[in-house]
């Protein structure tokens, strides 16, 4: 991707799709994108359905201090990544329990003091500027191979213990007293969560940074739960939704000199507002048509 000519849109779009695909960097890209929208949509559903968006925001702020840690210390940033992140999460779930203020003054300074010992590590760091950049904003082309390998592997088991716990964690999101009341570990099924969250924002974090996070984990989910409130197509939804922003950020960005993480964040913006306002819509057409179905009965 270093020719001199700058790529340009053409009208064959099989052709433009041949072309980005031509680099080995845009394919590693593209499939990482398929396994982290897809995970993050499954993840990111249920969050917002318990919400606890608040602890998904602290758990991709710890991934800064562990990824800059990795890279102070020499060693994988994807090790960083999910020791962090999955460390924080275990924290998280030993300290809620609370509820309301108390719960989230203390989800709060763990995400205070993760974001003061990533902004430690690099100071520490005395390498390129441009590390920090990348840990805050994502960077898809500098995905490789075996990480595309490592994603698809965490991914795949992520997506299979939330199948095996899906049934009684949706129980357990929806009402944890009558989920209590039938027997749920619903405490031990909180804290499998948010491990999976911690996996999940590990993941995510690689691609779009520590920042942008929350543009796979909680958009397409939010997009999703307005346009449908049956669990099993607002689930399918979030992951399409998600893969269309991640691969539409990608084509975007090859051809625009601007950003990733702001075409990726953008697209699911664009979602989320399109679906909002077709639910207005919807809601004010059948507003308008409710008096008129009266009068007709009368």
């Amino acid at each position: 991707m270093s020719d001199a000519r700058s790529p340009a849109v053409s009208w064959n779009l099989v052709a433009d799709l041949q072309e980005i695909w031509s680099y080995p960097s845009m394919v590693n890209a593209f499939r990482a994108g398929l396994v982290v929208a897809v995970v993050c949509a499954a993840v990111g559903w249920f969050m917002v359905l318990r919400r606890q968006s608040f602890a998904g925001h602290t758990l991709s702020v710890a991934a800064f201090p562990g990824a800059s840690l990795a890279v102070l210390a020499g060693f994988s940033s994807t090790l960083g990544y999910f020791g962090f992140c999955v460390a924080a999460a275990l924290v998280i779930a030993a300290v809620r329990g609370g509820g309301g203020a108390q719960e989230s003054a203390l989800t709060g300074t763990v995400q205070a003091f993760a974001l003061a010992c990533g902004y430690l590590f690099i100071s520490l760091y005395k390498g390129l500027l441009e590390g920090p950049t990348a840990l805050l904003f994502g960077d898809f082309l500098g995905i490789t191979g075996t990480q595309v390998a490592v994603l698809a592997a965490v991914g795949a088991l992520v997506l299979a213990v939330l199948a095996v716990i899906g049934r009684p964690l949706l129980l357990a999101s929806l009402d944890p007293q009558v989920a209590a009341a039938r027997g749920v570990p619903v405490r031990l099924l909180g804290t499998a969560f948010l491990v999976l969250l911690g996996t999940a924002t590990a993941e995510a974090s690689q691609i779009t940074g520590t920042l942008l996070v929350f543009a796979l984990l909680v958009i397409p989910a939010a997009t999703a739960g307005r346009l449908t409130a049956r669990p099993g197509p607002s689930l399918l939804l979030a992951a399409l939704l998600g893969l269309g922003a991640c691969w539409g950020g990608l084509i975007a960005a090859y051809y625009l000199p601007y950003p990733l993480g702001f075409f990726v964040t953008g697209f699911a913006f664009a979602g989320l507002v399109l679906a909002q306002l077709y639910r207005q819509a919807v809601e004010a057409l059948g507003r308008r048509r409710a008096p008129l179905a009266i009068g007709a009965a009368a």
